[in-house]
């Protein structure tokens, strides 16, 4: 936390607006939007919900395919799924890590071939790294494929000085309690069009119609933030700036500490690409005698986490069936990389006593 949560979180509790209604989450999107080009925000439970309700307004439907990044958390690919439509999962190219345009057009063109057009492109900017935008947003344009940019792990990461999800037909934010900033829990929809995030906030609140008794015409969800979670928010953007330059410099600290151990490689920015560094991950040679779980296992011991990066959707049991174009690399970046202890909160003895161990490691 940052400090000024508890003032916030105070005038709620002040206000009494103990609800998932109220001023603050006005002012928590009004915040948002002006570190989003001024784009329209609604303020959600979780990023997960967002990216449900942007499936829904792009109106997918049961059978629909939708092209999805494989090398992701699993909250990305399930939305498509509630609404019985089929992923078609997209491996990763090695320099961001992201989804691998040429996958992509392969995917679309294919599709389009035995008459089954993707319906919607879900694009992750994954550990807070830009995917290869100009590439994938042309493709994208050029098939009439909307693009929904999950920046779950992104908030505060630029391409081209421009906030990722802001690039597509919607974005998505989440404030989990593992993310840069949080709510606790929660996230947010971000899309230019006013219209279609007012039809998210009404989605949001059970689709409520405009009546003096409860009437419903559509299918509505408990999706809006809460007061409470909104003004956690509120404190939590006075910070952002500083949370995404302490990332960034731990990141470099790790760098630096590390850079004797030639078996040891970290995900570098791109051209015209700004990380958050959300998450400092490290690849493993594939020569290297130590195999990514003895590099954990030996962490652990003194009781240092440190975590394997995201395992790949089309290696996942419960997507096992979905249709997936493979390249082989989210399965080599499983396999050998990690993510470190990359928690602002870590003192310069905890980052020192990391960096002594995982030396040990290699000096053994």
């Amino acid at each position: 936390m940052g400090g000024a949560e508890q003032k916030y979180v105070g005038k709620v509790f002040n206000t009494n607006w103990i609800a998932p209604a109220g001023p603050h989450i006005t002012d928590f999107e009004n915040k948002l939007s002006e570190i989003s080009l001024n784009y329209r925000i609604a303020a959600l439970s979780s990023g997960t919900a967002a990216i449900h309700l942007a499936l829904i307004l792009l109106g997918i439907n049961t059978g629909d395919d939708v092209i999805c990044s494989s090398f992701t958390f699993s909250a990305t690919v399930n939305p498509i799924k509630y609404l019985g439509a089929n992923p078609i999962l997209i491996d990763s190219e090695s320099d961001s890590w992201n989804m691998c345009p040429e996958l992509l057009e392969r995917a679309i063109t294919e599709g389009i071939a035995i008459n089954k057009k993707p319906k919607a492109i879900i694009l992750v900017h994954l550990y807070g790294m830009p995917a290869k935008l100009d590439q994938i947003i042309d493709i994208a344009n050029n098939y009439d494929i909307p693009v929904i940019e999950d920046a779950a792990e992104a908030l505060g990461s630029t391409y081209k000085n421009k906030p990722l999800g802001t690039f597509g037909d919607f974005g998505i934010y989440s404030f989990n309690g593992n993310k840069i900033i949080t709510t606790s829990g929660g996230g947010a929809l971000v899309c230019k069009d006013e219209r279609m995030v007012e039809k998210a906030k009404f989605l949001s609140t059970q689709a409520r119609d405009e009546a003096p008794h409860y009437e419903h015409s559509e299918i509505g969800y408990n999706y809006r933030m809460s007061n409470v979670c909104a003004a956690i928010g509120l404190g939590q953007l006075e910070v952002l700036g500083n949370r995404v330059l302490q990332k960034r410099k731990l990141n470099e600290y790790y760098k630096k500490a590390l850079s004797s151990i030639n078996e040891i490689s970290f995900l570098e920015e791109n051209k015209n690409s700004f990380s958050n560094f959300w998450l400092t991950t490290i690849l493993l040679d594939k020569n290297s005698a130590i195999d990514r779980e003895r590099f954990r296992l030996h962490l652990e011991k003194d009781n240092i986490e440190s975590r394997p990066l995201w395992k790949p959707m089309h290696l996942q049991p419960v997507f096992s069936n979905c249709k997936a174009y493979v390249n082989g690399v989210s399965e080599e970046l499983f396999k050998r990389g990690l993510c470190l202890p990359s928690g602002t909160s870590l003192s310069e003895w905890e980052l020192e006593r990391i960096v002594k161990e995982i030396k040990e490691l290699y000096e053994a």
